[in-house]
């Protein structure tokens, strides 16, 4: 039986956290290891650049950094695929011959454009790169006939206007490739450890290369409920970020009820709660730190993982772009 593709990529704008673990990472391995799916993981290294453009020290740093940890969550480089977008020049040649045929009000309208022109206000957002944002997100994905794209609520709309774009390329040059599929998967929200979005700006993250004493650092500085001065007094639970990363990442479920109970009621203190949400945490990354401990003692590994993976997906872009070519009549022979 032939596997469906899925194809899903990330940006290396910095350290990865526990937000990338739950929202990508842990769903990413699932699929591979499913056998179900032929996956293709690839690091977005160009479209970092579109926010990121005025600095670009880090971007190689982060990269090889980023898949590392994708790695040591349980990403098999001989079960997936794992690429560099910038290493193969036709995802700008695909992304550039969409622009030619998609009109600026489409690109304007995702959700997300305005939303990050005010999220990230301090930076000059008014680029053609970052406006142009979804031309290369659809090119990465129809490069590889990519059946299915998981994604959150959230991102619908994106995938829906690749599908549009890609519906509009077959109106004007026949069937090349195929329409993408959202492959809904559920993304639990953690919020940053302030309670405020989770984001390396606020340095309100739990990274996956955080030691144990890092982590009952940060996690002893939690925001819990404001009003529970002391903890004799009942707790509020629902929207607490304790309770929140308890939820996902303490497995043990009798302990967390148990907390919650004693919480609402005021017969548990914040240390108590803190140093069992350290301790289950501690227990997810543990695993990691290991593999991790074993990646960086082999340097050039995860440079070989990518060069090689890059290769093997170079020769299928260079495949596609033959076909598009060949559809726009725009072979030399």
């Amino acid at each position: 039986m032939t596997k469906q593709r899925v194809l899903s990529g990330m940006r290396p704008t910095g350290k990865l956290h526990l937000g990338h673990l739950v929202g990508a990472l842990k769903n990413w391995v699932a699929l591979q290891d499913s056998y179900d799916y032929d996956c293709y993981y690839f690091v977005a290294d160009w479209h970092a650049l579109t926010s990121h453009y005025a600095d670009t020290s880090e971007v190689v740093a982060s990269a090889l950094d980023n898949v590392a940890d994708w790695i040591a969550a349980g990403l098999d480089p001989e079960r997936s695929e794992l690429f560099i977008q910038s290493l193969i020049p036709e995802h700008a040649e695909l992304g550039l011959l969409l622009g030619m045929i998609t009109p600026i009000p489409w690109l304007e309208r995702v959700p997300t454009y305005k939303e990050q022109m005010d999220q990230l206000s301090e930076r000059d957002l008014s680029s053609i790169g970052f406006l142009g944002y979804p031309l290369l997100q659809t090119a990465d994905v129809i490069m590889y006939d990519a059946s299915f794209v998981p994604v959150g609520d959230d991102q619908v709309p994106h995938l829906e206007l690749s599908r549009e774009i890609v519906r509009r390329f077959h109106n004007f040059y026949g069937e090349v490739f195929v329409e993408p599929q959202a492959l809904l998967t559920p993304v639990p929200r953690l919020p940053g450890l302030d309670n405020r979005k989770m984001s390396k700006s606020y340095a309100n993250t739990i990274d996956l290369t955080d030691d144990a004493e890092t982590v009952k650092k940060k996690v002893r500085q939690m925001y819990t409920d404001p009003k529970r001065v002391r903890a004799d007094i009942p707790g509020t639970v629902e929207g607490n970020p304790v309770f929140i990363y308890h939820d996902v990442f303490n497995a043990n479920t009798a302990e967390v009820d148990d907390l919650k109970a004693r919480y609402r009621e005021g017969k548990v203190g914040d240390v108590e709660v803190k140093t069992k949400l350290t301790a289950a945490i501690n227990a997810v990354l543990e695993p990691m730190r290991a593999r991790r401990a074993d990646l960086d003692a082999r340097p050039d590994y995860v440079k070989d993982v990518l060069f090689e993976g890059s290769r093997k997906a170079r020769v299928e872009a260079a495949e596609t772009m033959a076909r598009v070519r060949d559809a726009m009549k725009l072979q030399y022979r």
